[in-house]
């Protein structure tokens, strides 16, 4: 089959390699309709996320259509069924699971001991995303294997298009659940840190929870304009005081909820803070860049909730926990829970609420991925969303 294949930092090949087979009872073989580019697959293209080998498939924002399974399946999928799959894999039977804490399966990571050594306790395992989290090959191919996949699935409706529901899998839960870990009320002023994908999901996804407004912070004015779009009032951070813009939008008192959709590679308009952060990592000080974290920290209203579904790989610097504390601020992070949010988010698209659709700039074909990764992480040519058909 074909996939795209990394090789090492900034060169991902759309090289022709070994077809998956089944490998355990609860396997199944899915062939791929079609697939994304993910934001955090930018952190696995520049190597800042640690655990990549050479020969691992990429992506792990995929939908398709079940061909194969394995006798554990037990009837929870059908041949020719099309199901979207989260980028998370879960048992479905562990503690964690069956709280509904799906991203930190306690089963389904196979680099266990690994995952212990880094965070302490393992996460869940994710496709196509470095050995740290299980080594599991990637959705950026023609055919995948979902282990668990009894569990680790997603029906849709025949009625709405690979399009229409294949982010489910990935930026549309992960927008939802920011918003929703922000505990909306009526009255909130939220503001949502990144007009990229995930940020895009998020600032609609507090709209729909109710936030009597949301406002939108980058500089590339093709996503600000795709906020705007979307209901949100935008702010370009290179053009504008965040502090003074969003103290004018709120009496002065700061937004009740931050949202941070940018994660550990941040760009902070302030030259001396970018230059430290930079500086920091060269020589391996820090790993990931935390602009984005001490600016909500900084703004946000006392007694507010800080969400965080921009992925952080390892260590920050200079994090203000002095303001952080003594203004009582609440941190919501992790990843995505993603079944936990599916079968509401499923009819919310049903009925016309939602059109997760709205994001996409490009779609082209799989073997044109490599190039679509510079692109895409040099926001070249107005690309907000990849989508890839193999």
């Amino acid at each position: 089959m074909r996939a795209l294949i990394w090789h090492g930092t900034q060169d991902i090949r759309c090289d022709t390699v070994p077809d998956p087979k089944i490998e355990g009872d609860r396997d199944a073989i899915i062939k791929v309709t079609v697939c994304a580019i993910c934001g955090s697959d930018l952190h696995l293209y520049d190597h800042v996320m640690p655990g990549m080998e050479k020969g691992d498939v990429m992506g792990h924002e995929f939908m398709g259509e079940v061909v194969e399974m394995g006798k554990g399946v037990n009837g929870a999928l059908r041949k020719g069924e099309r199901i979207v799959v989260p980028f998370t894999i879960i048992c479905g039977e562990c503690d964690q699971c069956k709280r509904g804490y799906f991203s930190v399966c306690e089963r389904s990571n196979r680099n266990k001991k690994i995952a212990d050594k880094a965070f302490g306790h393992t996460t869940a395992g994710l496709f196509g995303y470095t050995h740290l989290t299980g080594g599991y090959q990637g959705g950026q191919a023609e055919y995948v294997r979902v282990p668990f996949a009894d569990k680790t699935h997603i029906k849709v409706p025949e009625n709405l298009s690979d399009e229409q529901v294949l982010f489910l899998g990935d930026i549309f839960p992960t927008g939802w659940q920011a918003a929703v870990q922000a505990d909306i009320q009526p009255t909130d002023t939220v503001v949502v840190w990144g007009a990229g994908p995930v940020g895009q999901m998020a600032l609609r996804s507090a709209l729909l929870l109710g936030a009597k407004q949301v406002v939108c912070i980058d500089s590339v004015p093709e996503r600000l304009e795709m906020a705007r779009a979307g209901g949100a009032i935008t702010l370009d951070n290179e053009q504008e005081s965040v502090i003074e813009r969003l103290n004018e939008l709120t009496d002065g008192k700061g937004p009740e909820k931050c949202i941070d959709a940018v994660g550990m590679e941040a760009h902070s308009p302030r030259a001396l803070e970018q230059a430290y952060d930079r500086l920091k990592q060269a020589v391996m000080l820090e790993s990931d860049r935390a602009s984005v974290l001490r600016e909500m920290i900084y703004v946000c209203r006392p007694a507010g909730i800080l969400s965080i579904p921009g992925v952080y790989g390892g260590l920050v610097d200079k994090l203000p926990m002095g303001a952080l504390m003594n203004k009582g601020l609440t941190v919501r992070t992790g990843q995505t829970h993603v079944n936990r949010w599916t079968n509401d988010l499923v009819k919310r698209i049903d009925d016309g609420e939602i059109d997760p659709s709205f994001v996409i700039t490009h779609r082209v074909g799989l073997e044109q991925g490599p190039e679509m990764y510079k692109t895409f992480r040099d926001k070249k040519d107005n690309c907000i969303k990849v989508v890839l058909r193999p």
